[in-house]
């Protein structure tokens, strides 16, 4: 009988964990945020989504180069929302990622974000690229302070345009201030409770809390550790802003070292969550998706689908049997 009580526990207790990690960590998530989650935990270890990154101002180019390739459109759009600041594309991209969700696509927006202290245009070395002092970061994640402005005003420019995509139902994977475990952006390699995971959880509750944005799927791309030496990339955990404010985890790998250690450290700080190849240069070989299931999907960067991968790589990976293109997995998020 006791056995039975604790076999019984044990299986109660891994439901409410299933349930925990399915559930959105906004609590007032929309609909199609629970759908679409639901769906993403419905092939967790047994298909992996194909996904493709475009410039913002090229919206289509290289996910119409991925069916040029492969034979199959990529079921995850991605663009970024705005690179430089010297045109703002923000209503051309919500218009795409309208039609691209009602044709059954998912939607994944990032953004390369200028430094607060600067104003666009935006630089790619001196202000995406750039560095605030230790002075400027504590000023930046001080409430009230000019620096604290500045940064809301921005970050409310954004949320304007993920409120029109949230009229329009559509649901968002979010992926802010991504590879910030390494040194390259202004919000790069920042430690501590002062660090990103601050601004990070500043920016949850700006848009949670005050914009009541219900739509983002929060998405935590690191950058993978075995990017180095090429990329100078640390410890996952020590950049995690928690499990509250995380709906799914993931890396970017680009210098084709899907290493298996620093896969299991991120399942590990998952702890059930989702992962994804959030960016990719080479797409992962065959038997690296064979040891390494838990992908739930991965998005090739622009033209490195062509120019780092070699010749047949990316229709192989399209044609694997667990990997789902857009025709497939449009069925499901259209006709559930």
């Amino acid at each position: 009988m006791k056995r039975a009580l604790f076999i019984l526990i044990l299986l109660t207790s891994g439901l409410v964990g299933w349930a925990q990690s399915i559930a959105p960590v906004n609590s007032h998530a929309t609909t199609e945020v629970k759908n679409l989650l639901r769906y993403l935990y419905s092939i967790k270890g047994k298909n992996i989504i194909t996904g493709q990154h475009n410039y913002n101002e090229q919206l289509n180019a290289f996910s119409d180069s991925a069916r040029h390739i492969t034979g199959k459109m990529p079921a995850l759009w991605g663009t970024d929302f705005i690179l430089s600041g010297t045109q703002d594309n923000g209503p051309q991209i919500v218009a795409e990622a309208i039609k691209k969700s009602k044709e059954g696509y998912l939607v994944t927006l990032m953004w390369h974000q200028g430094r607060p202290i600067d104003n666009p245009p935006y630089g790619w070395k001196e202000s995406v690229q750039g560095k605030l002092t230790n002075v400027q970061w504590q000023e930046l994640v001080t409430p009230g302070t000019a620096l604290n402005q500045h940064w809301l005003a921005q970050i409310d420019q954004i949320a304007g345009y993920l409120k029109q995509l949230q009229d329009a139902h559509v649901p968002v994977l979010w992926r802010p201030y991504h590879e910030m475990n390494g040194v390259w952006f202004w919000w790069g390699n920042r430690k501590g409770s002062n660090g990103i995971n601050k601004l990070w959880k500043m920016m949850y509750d700006r848009y949670t809390n005050y914009h009541h944005l219900n739509n983002l799927i929060w998405i935590w791309g690191a950058n993978g550790l075995r990017d180095i030496p090429q990329d100078e990339a640390y410890n996952y955990a020590d950049y995690y802003p928690g499990a509250a404010y995380v709906d799914i985890l993931g890396a970017d790998v680009y210098h084709f070292d899907y290493d298996q250690s620093d896969y299991n450290k991120l399942l590990q700080l998952a702890h059930g969550k989702l992962i994804a190849l959030t960016e990719v240069g080479e797409l992962p070989k065959p038997e690296i998706l064979q040891a390494q299931p838990q992908w739930a999907w991965f998005m090739v960067w622009t033209s490195w689908l062509w120019t780092d991968n070699p010749a047949g790589r990316a229709k192989e990976i399209y044609n694997l049997p667990q990997a789902l293109s857009h025709d497939e997995v449009a069925q499901k998020l259209l006709h559930p």
